[in-house]
C-alpha cells in the first residue's frame, strides 16, 4: 500500500514533468517532549481557521532549514529547545492567498526537543497550544501526509539527528 506522502511526491514530480510549477518550501518544527505520560507533541492552532497545525513558515535569506524551523515555534507557539538538522519527512498540502487562490506547498519537517515553553510569545493572542500524544495529535491534524508523519514519529530515529544538531 502506498502512503499519502509518496502518492502526493509521486503526483508532485508528474505535475513538474507537465510543466507545472514547483511547489513552495515551507519548514515546520515538530515539538515533542518526555513526560510521565511519555511522548508529547505540541499542536497550534492557524490563525485563519483554527485547525490544529505544526509552527511552519517560510525560510528567511540564507537561514539553514532546520534554524527557520525553530524560529517559527518560537514565534508561532513560544517553544524553544534542539532542532535536528535532519528532516523527518514531509507533507503537501494547499495555502490559501489573500487572492484566493490556493498555492500547493511542500513542508519539510524537522523534530525539535522542546525544554523550554514560555509564557509570552510573540503569537499568543493569535494561536492556542496545546500538547497531545502522537496518537491524538495525528488524529487533530487535517493533512493525511502529517498525520502518518506525527502516528511514525519515533524519538528513537531523531536522536541521532538531534545528537547532531547539539555537535
Amino acid at each position: 500500500m502506498v502512503s499519502h506522502t509518496t502518492r502526493n511526491h509521486i503526483v508532485d514530480r508528474v505535475r513538474r514533468l507537465f510543466g507545472g510549477m514547483p511547489c513552495r518550501v515551507q519548514v515546520a518544527a515538530l515539538p515533542w517532549r518526555r513526560s510521565g505520560m511519555g511522548i508529547e507533541i505540541m499542536l497550534i492552532t492557524s490563525r485563519d481557521t483554527g485547525r490544529w497545525v505544526l509552527p511552519k513558515g517560510w525560510p528567511e535569506g540564507q537561514e539553514d532549514l532546520c534554524d527557520a524551523a525553530a524560529r517559527e515555534a518560537a514565534e508561532e507557539a513560544g517553544l524553544s529547545g534542539t532542532a535536528s538538522r535532519m528532516e523527518i519527512g514531509r507533507y503537501y498540502y494547499g495555502k490559501r492567498q489573500p487572492s484566493g487562490l490556493e498555492s500547493r506547498c511542500e513542508v519539510l519537517v524537522f523534530p525539535m526537543e522542546i525544554d523550554h515553553v514560555a509564557k509570552n510569545w510573540p503569537e499568543k493572542t493569535e494561536r492556542k497550544r496545546q500538547w497531545f500524544s502522537p496518537q491524538a495529535a495525528a488524529a487533530q491534524v487535517r493533512e493525511p501526509d502529517l498525520a502518518e508523519l506525527i502516528a511514525a514519529f519515533s524519538v528513537e530515529a531523531a536522536t541521532p539527528a538531534l545528537v547532531m544538531a547539539k555537535s
